[in-house]
């Protein structure tokens, strides 16, 4: 993957930098001005350069000069960016009251069930087009062909019981041990089969900045251990809202016409993470509190974080569709300067 298109002045200054020497220019974090925290979770020039710097530990960018990663002027312009993010989290995101006495299960249980987002997956079971599906796959693809990459920060942070049920939950996500079975390789074949590319961040430059915050938000739980907790948390309402939702993304993209290759992904998802929502929120979340009582508000913050970016998300791809105009960036009319 090459380095992005700017958006504004952060990523302007970030790309320009990182296509020179590690070390060799002063960055000076361009402003930014947000009226409202909120305006951070949906911000694209923040968001993409949020992502641009995570992504220097995962795959990274071909176009990149090296010894970028660990360069300490751009930790401290990483950590700025991960401030502000966090501050909209914090200002956003409220956690519905659950009972304290409660095992730590019961209480994501009642958050979940209390979770009433909009009809995305209805949607596109029953009245999406297929540009309107292909649209849904490109935003995914920002996280699903890196699938399970960024929990598995979590892994050497964990211990007992908590750390065996998260490496089974991983096993799982990346074939156990069988390459074409990965999530991200069974996403692929998806791709493809909408004739889509399948290329890792192929369509970065095209989706917009809340899409970019869901891939953060594991990042910024999981490249930070005092985030343990909440990246447990997150995990375990993303296992626990999933099964449901991938039946209908599976038989929606059957109504147009996808094969049983292209919905395996969804169908696989349907059986494993029924599985996974109760290894996440017993043997993960469940031990991991048992052993560190405080991380419990931690836990329950991660899950309401995950369910409030994903609403957000659901929230923005139904309105572009409803006004009949679609939900990715159009990168002609952006390079041109228009709305």
């Amino acid at each position: 993957m090459r380095l992005p298109e700017p958006r504004g002045p952060l990523t302007e200054e970030l790309v320009a930098a990182l296509r020179r020497p590690a070390g060799s220019v002063q960055l000076f974090g361009a402003g930014l001005s947000l009226d409202h925290p909120a305006a951070a979770l949906a911000d694209d020039d923040l968001q993409l350069g949020l992502w641009t710097c995570y992504e220097l530990h995962y795959d990274g960018f071909a176009d990149a000069a090296p010894g970028w990663e660990w360069q300490p002027e751009l930790l401290a312009w990483t950590r700025t960016l991960e401030e502000r993010f966090g501050e909209a989290l914090r200002d956003c995101v409220q956690v519905s009251p659950t009972p304290p006495d409660l095992p730590v299960a019961d209480r994501l249980r009642a958050l979940v069930d209390a979770d009433d987002g909009p009809p995305l997956s209805r949607y596109l079971q029953t009245s999406a087009t297929v540009e309107q599906f292909r649209e849904f796959v490109t935003h995914r693809s920002i996280y699903h062909l890196k699938e399970a990459d960024p929990h598995s920060w979590a892994i050497p942070r964990l211990r007992g019981r908590a750390k065996a049920a998260l490496v089974e939950i991983q096993s799982d996500e990346y074939g156990a041990g069988a390459p074409a079975r990965m999530h991200s390789e069974l996403f692929r074949a998806t791709m493809r089969g909408l004739g889509l590319d399948d290329s890792y961040g192929h369509y970065l430059d095209q989706v917009p900045g809340g899409t970019l915050a869901i891939s953060n938000l594991i990042s910024y739980f999981g490249l930070h251990r005092d985030n343990r907790g909440a990246l447990a948390g997150h995990l375990a309402a993303f296992e626990m809202t999933s099964s449901a939702p991938n039946r209908r993304y599976g038989r929606g993209l059957r109504r147009l016409g996808g094969d049983a290759t292209a919905t395996r992904f969804y169908d696989e998802h349907v059986t494993a993470d029924a599985l996974h929502e109760q290894l996440a929120a017993h043997d993960l979340c469940g031990s991991l509190v048992a052993d560190e009582p405080q991380l419990a508000d931690d836990v329950l913050f991660g899950a309401a974080c995950a369910l409030h970016l994903d609403n957000l998300f659901a929230e923005r791809l139904l309105g572009c569709w409803s006004a009949g105009r679609s939900s990715l960036r159009d990168t002609v009319a952006v390079a041109a300067g228009l709305p």
